[in-house]
């Protein structure tokens, strides 16, 4: 009797794992890429949504969405982001559509009399990553700054569990751990040392971060090699809409940055490149005289110089090869006594791409940088170090509804 009622059930088990498969198979996705109208740059973070339903997605680093076995319909995708003007725009899904949408976003000229916050969002962009702070520059620049300059290193300081010291400056420690069980990613790249010896500043400018991750915990095998704390920082594209450049000056140091289009990027499909160079520089051992002599009338002996450039070319469909190189040197001259300098030298391309009509996201990284550091003293050999190394790596994310797989 029981083998009787088996072979039934068994059909009727594979009649359903089959009608799942042809309704999957005849379902449809919107996916692409979400900019801001005035630069171009990616807007992370945006929620789209097909109007009354539970169908939507939010934008990654790279400001990419999908949203993924949709029924055929006729729908509304609607884009919000706080400061921002909601975009809405009518889509019509047949079965297999495979729909490629780059939408740009207009910064809103309305204000509002109240916002009101729910914790209920953040909580849902975190909710799978455990100790990780995320840093926009918009973060670094609401923290009293040293010098009247706005830096990720002094924006650290004020997490629990930090502490910056050492007798070279710029040591970091994380919950215990010494500076070496930290890893530092720039783009991809390993930076050996990516603070400054006089302490209050990283080699980083803060107006070409677009995101820093920092995690004191729980990081998964993609950020392996260091058990104390990762710091993954990805920096902005260059502005594909127009020329345009800052120039920043405290009693610290000086700061430019220039950027614009090599291709200018229009709402037509077609591709476009950018540039973004970045140069900071420190010349604290003159002005401290001036500025500060109470601390010491010969001035501060602390000298850097950060240099940092990237291009970008991208597809009509957002697929984009970034490459990008630094040098950052960094030096302190103890008069009659020692002189100690190090230097950073790196670069590198990754890319993202979209292949085909593939629900995937491939990405990855190629790049190579090296950290030379020397001491001289008196009356004394002088000594030096060295490290260097090559990375690589090559992800792929399947979207497959409200999933991903990486």
């Amino acid at each position: 009797m029981f083998q009787k009622l088996l072979i039934p059930a068994k059909l009727l088990l594979i009649m359903l794992v089959l009608a799942g498969n042809l309704l999957y198979s005849q379902s449809a996705t919107i996916r692409g890429f979400i900019y801001e109208k005035e630069s171009g740059e990616p807007v992370i973070f945006t929620n789209a949504y097909l109007l009354g339903t539970s169908y939507g997605s939010t934008t990654d680093i790279n400001g990419y969405f999908a949203i993924t076995q949709i029924p055929p319909g006729s729908y509304t995708l609607i884009v919000t982001y706080l400061g921002y003007d909601t975009l809405t725009e009518d889509v019509s899904l047949k079965a297999n559509d495979l729909i490629q949408k780059n939408l740009y976003l207009e910064k809103s000229t309305v204000l509002l009399d109240a916002v009101n916050v729910s914790a209920e969002r953040q909580a849902v962009r975190t909710e799978t990553r455990t100790s990780v702070v995320k840093v926009t520059p918009l973060d670094i620049k609401q923290i009293p700054s040293v010098g009247g300059k706005a830096d990720l290193a002094q924006y650290l300081q004020v997490l629990p569990g930090v502490i910056f010291t050492g007798d070279q400056g710029g040591q970091l420690y994380i919950r215990g751990g010494s500076p070496i069980q930290n890893k530092v990613f720039l783009d991809g790249m390993v930076i050996y040392n990516p603070f400054h010896s006089i302490g209050l500043f990283s080699v980083f400018d803060t107006e070409t971060i677009r995101l820093a991750d920092i995690y004191t915990g729980g990081f998964n095998a993609e950020h392996g090699g260091r058990i104390s704390s990762v710091m993954d920082i990805t920096t902005r594209d260059g502005n594909k809409k127009r020329h345009t450049g800052k120039l920043g000056l405290s009693t610290f140091g000086a700061n430019a940055l220039i950027e614009g289009p090599i291709k200018k990027q229009l709402e037509d499909g077609r591709g476009s490149s950018s540039f973004l160079i970045s140069a900071k520089n420190s010349y604290l051992e003159q002005s401290s005289k001036l500025f500060y002599d109470y601390v010491n009338e010969d001035g501060l002996p602390f000298n850097f110089l950060d240099l940092y450039g990237k291009v970008t070319i991208s597809a009509a469909n957002g697929s984009k090869v970034n490459l990008f190189g630094f040098n950052f040197t960094d030096k302190v001259n103890y008069k009659a006594i020692s002189e100690y300098s190090w230097d950073a030298l790196g670069g590198g391309v990754n890319f993202v791409v979209i292949p085909g009509r593939t629900p995937v996201l491939m990405e990855g990284i190629f790049a190579y940088s090296s950290y030379d550091m020397q001491l001289d003293e008196e009356e004394k050999n002088p000594r030096n170090s060295s490290i260097n190394g090559f990375n690589a790596g090559l992800d792929f994310t399947y979207f497959q509804g409200k999933n991903e797989i990486k």
